[in-house]
């Protein structure tokens, strides 16, 4: 995070996404980015590391389950960075904050939870609902 907002925390009192509250989620966002594909270089040195010839057939199980998470981790991270890139793509056009379906403001409550909510926490309410329905019938 830049020198300049470190300190810095959004608040309500502000103008929304202003140019101080973009700075301050994009560089929230690049940081996570890093950190995720600091994790990512360290699981595949792991993986390598890893021998899955193992003469003893529960070692090689055992490998083969961790190896298994392992990847699967990988990959929900990888999913992650390209929300990450899109939330950033946002910030760039303007879009970042606004709920993609009814336009209103995200509040910066969710936004710190979830920097790459694309939606107000009552849309998707609405929308996991929706999806709850569907699922059950």
């Amino acid at each position: 995070m830049s020198a300049l907002l470190k300190d810095y925390t959004p608040t309500e009192s502000e103008k929304f996404m202003n140019a101080q509250q973009q700075a301050y989620f994009r560089d929230k966002l690049l940081a996570w980015k890093i950190d995720l594909q600091s994790e990512a270089a360290t699981t595949v040195e792991t993986l390598q590391e890893h021998n899955l010839n193992a003469p003893d057939l529960n070692d090689r199980a055992s490998s083969e389950s961790d190896r298994s998470i392992e990847l699967r981790a990988r990959d929900r991270q990888r999913k992650l960075i390209t929300k990450i890139d899109q939330a950033l793509k946002r910030i760039e056009d303007g879009e970042y904050g606004f709920c993609q379906i009814s336009g209103e403001p995200i509040s910066l409550q969710r936004l710190e939870a979830r920097p790459i909510a694309t939606m107000s926490l009552e849309a998707q309410e609405r929308h996991e609902r929706r999806e709850k329905v569907y699922r059950d019938d």
